[in-house]
């Protein structure tokens, strides 16, 4: 089995799309206005429209209702990215900081308020987990 994506169902594809490319520098491939897709190396980043639930189970999913799911990228400097969302950012929740298992992380909201870490492996022991994941 192979884990491919994480989907976001937005009622605002557009804004929510855009963020993200800004966010993080990723080109979108947007498949019709109610689809979008971010792809890196890994895994895809998924945006729906509120439109699509319909079709998968009526009501199954609400937009900007994520109070349990943290959608996470490695970058290669996080200090570095935090200086540069600060004008694409309204809610950091986090300012970069080294956790106790090793990697430099920041939290923030995206415009729907889902909760997004954007982290940097620090020490060595964190980056060995990196390189063999």
């Amino acid at each position: 089995m192979d884990f491919i994506s994480i989907r976001i169902i937005t009622a605002d594809v557009a804004r929510l799309t855009d963020f993200y490319e800004r966010a993080t520098g990723l080109p979108a491939t947007r498949t019709t206005e109610d689809f979008a897709v971010l792809r890196t190396p890994t895994a895809t980043l998924a945006i729906a429209s509120t439109r699509t639930v319909p079709v998968f189970a009526p009501d199954s999913a609400r937009p900007a209702d994520n109070h349990s799911v943290i959608i996470e990228f490695r970058v290669e400097d996080v200090d570095e990215v935090h200086r540069n969302l600060a004008d694409l950012v309204d809610d950091f929740v986090t300012v970069p900081t080294t956790m106790p298992w090793g990697n430099r992380s920041m939290l923030f909201r995206d415009p729907d308020g889902n909760l997004v870490n954007f982290f940097t492996p620090v020490t060595p022991e964190a980056v060995a987990r990196q390189e063999r994941a």
